[in-house]
Parts: structure tokens; sequence; C-alpha cells
């Protein structure tokens, strides 16, 4: 290789640093190449940082705050250069930290209270530490267990992510598992670390500590079962989260992040799918119904309901908030979309006591409210379809009864789609704009998939399908407008092809389409990627690619998946009677089609024109013949072939103009050796000796002019 030639290299600046007789840490930071160094494992310059003196001053980088006065390398370079090197993950450095107590002391000096926790630098010491955590467990988690302090300072600082992080993985809530595991993880239970942690949910404390708190409890409860889940799962703990919750009924965040940790205690993997398609799998119900839950948990979170229900109470709440279609008064506020969030996911696990203390309490019909007082909260929406399917989907009669009759379920998704406008009542929180018209609700959508759900379930249900009977104006709507609307939203009759969801895809309509045609996709595709490939459709950048024209045809090889996208692709539109097959000009311009030749518009005349399969068929002869290419002079004309020319690929050079097919062989019996030449400016040969692919002698034998610029001279 170029670079190993040692006359040609050159030498690196970090071993010129390190050829000086006195050379000082600083210089080799100030290396732009000391990480790549780092990396390849330059011996010289491991030696040397693997030395106490500099690991210790690099630890000073990383923890101290650089004076005032200081360099911008200083502030800067150095502490990121210090940092990369020890996630270099070098053995031997690591091993010299790890060891050396002082230094490990030096490093969690950084937690100390008196300093100044910037964001910069507590980002660098959580890099490190949990650098040490994966290649140093053992001697890391012994030093952590002598000096207990350690967590308490970490629990302090944990409204700062960076050190949020680094608890999170010395809980033992990132899978990372090491030898004396369970014993470290029965040791931090036994400890007062989950106190320490759940007391920060107080609304006491800022919004972010309550946040990262909340989030280190939820990664606990994700790596259930272990010692510190079963503890916070326990009565007391979950009787001391709901304490905090409902500490302050002015705090927000104290509230909205202790029941995000009791969601998560009640479906630990619930807190894991926060992106887009883990949600919208959710809502398709292809998510199946988390792990039970122990009772005691349940149990505990019981007696809390009432005091939570209070706070769906609206009415006390004076906030306006002007939107596009109006004003909310009050806006339904992301504590109380929290609260039906928790209660939904309450009620799915199926526990017979909250299903008797959501009904007693009123509960569901006070949520039914909420999601036709707030219109276009689609999020509310979601809640509430969850809340609905659970209690239709229920062994429990109870829960139906409660839902089609007592809360009128029925009733009031009739009279929204009856008059689906937003009401002028003053005492709705959800208000019209003056002097504007009344816009459209926007929960239709889930009123539609609720009812059809009705319908469904009506069928295996004897109790639902005699609520549904009963009622006379629902036949009638079920009956006319409910099925009318689904015939208008069913996708699978939409012209465009709307993508529909993973699990209801039956069909593809480019797929079935292309297998219905009557022509080999693969070999079709694979002419044109040979096409491209030789230039046959322009004539830039000859030069540059004329070096890869010896490569094989398994390099520009498709397989009839490739191939139906391929054509997929490039088709223009067959309804419209112009496509990839049917428009014979696709290849050509205008302006250079040769004499007015007629251009050919059924697919049946292109099938005729062009062999998809690569092979010629001039009066019987054999189609594998080899096509050999000689010197441009060496070429000559035969009156015989010229004479059997077809009209065929008269056509052909109709299309393709600027192309011609030339033929070695002056004897009109001889095997087809025809093949494609190009215009150019200098008319100079594009393929030189290289053997040109079979697919090119398309028609019968042919001599025409190469250049193109006359067909079939005499």
């Amino acid at each position: 290789m170029f670079w190993k030639l040692t006359a040609l290299s050159t030498s690196s600046p970090v071993e010129s640093v390190l050829d000086k007789e006195d050379f000082t840490l600083e210089e080799l930071l100030d290396e732009e190449e000391i990480i790549q160094e780092c990396k390849a494992l330059n011996s010289r310059l491991i030696n040397f940082l693997r030395d106490r003196a500099q690991v210790e001053q690099l630890l000073r980088y990383i923890i101290e705050d650089p004076p005032e006065d200081a360099e911008s390398k200083r502030t800067f370079k150095f502490p990121f250069i210090a940092c990369e090197i020890f996630t270099c993950e070098i053995d031997v450095i690591l091993k010299t930290l790890v060891e050396e107590e002082e230094l490990m002391n030096l490093l969690f000096s950084f937690l100390e209270p008196n300093r100044c926790h910037s964001a910069l630098l507590a980002g660098y010491f959580s890099k490190v530490v949990v650098c040490l955590m994966l290649r140093k467990t053992v001697p890391l988690m012994n030093y952590v267990q002598a000096h207990q302090d350690v967590f308490r300072q970490l629990v302090d600082l944990i409204g700062i992510t960076s050190i949020m992080e680094v608890l999170v993985r010395l809980v033992g809530a990132d899978d990372h598992v090491y030898p004396n595991f369970t014993d470290v993880m029965q040791w931090l239970a036994d400890s007062n670390l989950l106190e320490m942690i759940v007391d920060k949910l107080s609304p006491s404390n800022p919004p972010e500590v309550n946040a990262n708190a909340a989030e280190t409890l939820c990664a606990i409860t994700r790596n259930a079962p272990s010692a510190l889940a079963t503890k916070l799962s326990s009565p007391s703990f979950v009787a001391r989260i709901f304490g905090h919750a409902l500490e302050d009924s002015h705090s927000k965040s104290g509230l909205v992040n202790s029941l995000s940790v009791c969601i998560s205690l009640l479906d630990p993997k619930r807190s894991s799918m926060s992106s887009p398609l883990m949600h919208s799998f959710r809502s398709q119900h292809m998510y199946e119904s988390p792990i039970p839950v122990n009772p005691e948990t349940i149990s505990a979170m019981l007696p809390k309901l009432g005091d939570l229900l209070m706070l769906l109470n609206v009415l006390s709440d004076e906030k306006i908030l002007p939107t596009t279609y109006g004003e909310l008064k009050p806006p339904l506020g992301k504590h109380r979309l929290k609260i039906v969030e928790f209660i939904a996911v309450l009620l799915r696990t199926g526990n017979e006591a909250t299903e008797m203390e959501l009904v007693s309490s009123s509960t569901i019909k006070r949520i039914l409210d909420l999601f036709f007082e707030y219109p276009y909260n689609n999020a509310l929406h979601h809640h509430v379809e969850s809340i609905i399917m659970s209690c239709l989907e229920t062994k429990s009669d109870a829960m139906v009864d409660h839902l089609l009759q007592e809360c009128d379920l029925i009733g009031k998704f009739l009279q929204t789609d009856n008059n689906p406008v937003i009401s002028g009542d003053t005492n709705k929180p959800t208000l019209p704009a003056a002097g504007k018209r009344a816009p459209r609700v926007g929960n239709l959508g889930h009123i539609t998939r609720i009812s059809n759900k009705l319908v469904q379930l009506g069928n295996s249900s004897n109790r639902i399908q005699t609520y549904l009977q009963e009622n006379s104006e629902w036949n009638e709507w079920q009956a006319s407008v409910l099925q009318e609307r689904n015939v208008v939203e069913n996708v699978y009759r939409w012209a465009c092809g709307r993508p529909t969801a993973l699990q209801d895809r039956t069909r593809d309509s480019d797929e079935d389409d292309l297998h219905d045609r009557d022509y080999d996709v693969a070999a079709l595709a694979n002419n044109l990627s040979q096409a491209f490939r030789y230039k046959i459709y322009g004539n830039e950048d000859n030069e540059e690619d004329n070096g890869g024209l010896d490569r094989d045809d398994e390099d520009v090889y498709f397989d009839d998946e490739s191939a139906e996208v391929v054509i997929s692709s490039l088709r223009l539109g067959d309804d419209q009677g112009s496509s990839l097959f049917t428009n014979s000009n696709w290849f050509a311009f205008q302006d250079d089609r040769i004499g007015d030749a007629p251009v050919s518009t059924s697919p049946g005349e292109m099938m005729d024109q062009i062999n998809l399969n690569g092979n010629t068929n001039a009066n019987g002869g054999n189609s594998d013949d080899e096509v050999v290419v000689g010197e441009e002079d060496e070429l000559t004309e035969s009156k015989d072939s010229v004479n059997g020319t077809s009209t065929s690929n008269t056509n052909l050079l109709d299309q393709f103009p600027g192309i011609g097919l030339v033929s070695q062989s002056s004897d009109a019996n001889a095997p087809d050796t025809s093949f494609f030449k190009f215009e150019t400016p200098d008319n100079e040969d594009l393929f030189g000796d290289r053997p040109l692919p079979e697919w090119v002698g398309w028609g019968e034998p042919s001599d025409l002019q190469a250049g193109g610029s006359t067909v079939n001279p005499i």
C-alpha cells in the first residue's frame, strides 16, 4: 500500500513531539492527530500517557474549571481531548486510573457540592465514568461500595442530565451484567438510595429534577425483575410516590412525573416506547397487554383515584388559551392528560377492584365528558379510546352496563355525529371564535372507529348486541351513515394507493400490476441496466466510465424484486397510454428522430422489436453467437446483409436515434455479430477491444452505417 512505503510516508506530528527531548502534555494535546494515534495504539504515545502524572493531569482538565483568564485551548480543547483519550478505552490507561485510589478520589471529587458543575464538564465526567463502568466494572463498583457518599452526591445532582445517566448506569438499569451484579443490586436495595431518588419527585424541587428522578425510577422498573424494582413496586413506595404527586395541587411537574413512574410500574415497557412507530403499533393494537402487575401495587393506587378525579374538574380553572378556531377556557393541560393516560393503563391491567372503583367513583363518566368537551385534543381521544376498548372487552357485565347505559355512550356518539360543530355554550371549555362559523369537531374519526368496534364486538357479545338492537336510531345510523362512511374511507378502494397499516396490507397494487404483464420484468430491467452501463442513453463522461466496461454481467444483475422497482419507477402512466413500453419516444428527443418513420405505440409491436431476454432471431440463427469487436477500419459493409436488413431494425433505429448496427461479417448467413455504435464528436470507438454483451444484437442482422446518419445505405 502507498502509505506503508517508508520512503513516501510522512511522520505524524505526534511523533515529532515525542522525538523532542523535553516536551509537555499540553504540546501533545494541541496536536490534531493525537486521538487517531491513540486509537492506532501508538506505543510511544501510550507509554507516555499511562504514567500516573499524565493521567492525573488529564483528570484535572476534565473535573476542574479553567481560570477566568485561561486561553480557549485550556477551556475547551484540552478537556475535550482528555475525555476522548479516556474513552478510547486503552486498557493500560484505564488500569492506571482504577488501581490508584487517589486518582479515583480525584475523579469523583467533581461531585462535591462546593464545585461549579457546568454542563460541559459534567458531560465529560459522565463519559469517563460510563467508560469505566463498561471496561472496568468490578473495580469501579468496589470503589463505589467503599464510598457510599458517591450515590448521595449523584442524587443531589440528578437535575443534570449527564449525572442522571451515570446514576442510571450505576443502579444497573442499562442491562449491563457483571460478575457480582446480583450482590451489588441487593446492596443498593438495602441502602436508602430509592428513598433519596423518590424524594426528588417532591414539588419543592425544580421541574428538571422531577423529570430526571422520574426517568431514573422508570429505568429501574424496566429492568425488572430486580431487587430495586421489587422494592419500588411495594405499597409503601407507591404511597410515597402518590404523596409527592398530590402534595401541591398547583405544581404540575411533580404530578406529571410521579404519574409517569406509576404508569411505568403498571407497564414497564411503555416508557421505553417513545418512538412514533411504536405508538402507531400500539394504536393499532399490535402490542399485547403488559406483564401481570402485583395486586398489592394496584391496591395501593386505588385510594388516590378520588383525588385524581377532583383534578379532572376544569370549572375552577380560569386560564384561557386562544386558538385558531376560538379559545380553550381552560386548556386541558398536560397534568389532566397524564391522569387520563394513567387510568387507561390502570384499566388495562384487568383488575376487578380497579373496575369497581372506577365505576363507583364515576371516573369513566368524567373522562368521557372530556372526550366531547375537548374535540380537538387527539392525544386525549387516543387514551379515551383505549379506556372504552378495555371496558367493552372486559368480562365484567357491570363495566359494559355502566359504559352503554349510565354513560350513554351510543347516545353521545349519535348526538355529536348529527351536529358535528362546536356549540356556543359558554359553560363548555371549547368555544368558537366570535363572528366566525363554528368549525367541525375533530373527534369524528375516533367516534367512527369506536362505532365499528362496537359492531364487531356485538357479533360476539349478546349483551352488547342487545344494547345496539334496542336503539332504533343507532340501527338507522349504522345502516346508512356508518356504512357509507366506511365505504368512502376504505383505503383499498382508493386508486391513489394510499399506504395502509403493516398488518392490513394484503395487496400490493404495483406488484400485482407487474405480474399481470406479458413481458419478462427481470430481463428488461437487466437490459436497461446494461444500456445505461454502456452509455446508450447519453455520451457524458465516456472517458471516465470506459474503465468499468470490462466488469462481469453479475455486477449489474437484477433480481425480480429489484427489477420491479426499476420498472415501477420508470413507468410513466399506462392509464394515459404512455409508458416505458408504449411510448417509443421515451429514449429520444423530438429533434433527433430519424426521418419521419412511424412510431410504434403498441406494447405488442414493441415486444416484437426488442427481445427482452437479449436473444437475436435472425432467420433461425443461433442466438448465443459471440460478438467479436475488431478495429474500426477493419469493418466492412456487405451488400447481402444490407439487402437482408429487416424493417424491425429500421423501427428500432427510429426509437433510438444516433445508434447504428455494424456487422463484421460480409456473409448474410453468418452468425449475427452486430453491435451498437454511437455518435461522438470525434467519431471515436467507445468500446475498443472490449466484448459487448449479447443483448445488443436485437432483431435480424443488419448493415447500417456507423454513426446512424443513414439507414440502410445502397
